[in-house]
């Protein structure tokens, strides 16, 4: 038994909706975030991701992060245009930025800083390896370098490294990029637009 032409039409044109939807959502980056799987076993741990970069290095870049707690809820996101920076200035400020709002917006929610675990996860081997390793002889060496001059961005550095006094404990976690990573990529492309809006 054929169906009729008018049926096969419909069954088409429904066929076609579907498929248009199914790409669109797939293409879409307003869908929720889920919970950050590295916190999956912490609940009592705040996940805060960023991301950095610029066009031509120095050149117009800007920064984005985006702070969930163990549920997936945000709990606050920035993002931020600079005019003529270095990608290493970008992705340092990320978690500068991401870390003093969260300082403020924690006892809103009812959570003492300095009793919150934090984990800052990046895609900047830079700023991960810096925190958990440079750091630490630079500053038992007067925040000099082992040929005794001043490490590159030295401010950004030192920013990073008092603001994160402001808690129990801070993670330095990297995150491979560009490789499929809700957040990371979400921070990326939030970054991409507010450079996209400013140099078009």
């Amino acid at each position: 038994m054929t169906l009729p032409e008018s049926i096969l039409e419909a069954f088409q044109q429904i066929q076609s909706s579907i498929e248009s939807v199914e790409e669109s959502d797939s293409d879409s980056g307003d869908r929720p975030l889920p919970p950050p799987a590295e916190i999956s076993t912490e609940p009592m741990t705040i996940a805060l991701y960023s991301d950095g970069g610029c066009r031509g290095n120095p050149g117009p870049g800007a920064y984005a992060f985006v702070v969930q707690d163990h549920a997936g809820s945000i709990l606050i996101e920035g993002v931020e245009f600079s005019g003529m920076t270095t990608n290493n200035k970008m992705e340092l400020s990320g978690p500068i930025y991401g870390l003093r709002e969260l300082k403020s917006t924690l006892p809103e929610k009812g959570l003492d800083p300095l009793l919150t675990k934090i984990k800052v996860l990046t895609d900047s081997k830079y700023v991960v390896d810096g925190m958990k390793t440079w750091v630490a002889g630079w500053k038992s060496r007067g925040w000099k370098k082992a040929d005794n001059k001043a490490p590159e961005n030295l401010e950004l550095w030192q920013e990073l490294d008092e603001v994160k006094n402001n808690f129990m404990q801070v993670e330095w976690v990297w995150v491979k990029g560009h490789a499929g990573h809700p957040q990371n990529e979400y921070c990326d492309r939030k970054a991409n637009e507010v450079m996209d809006a400013h140099l078009a």
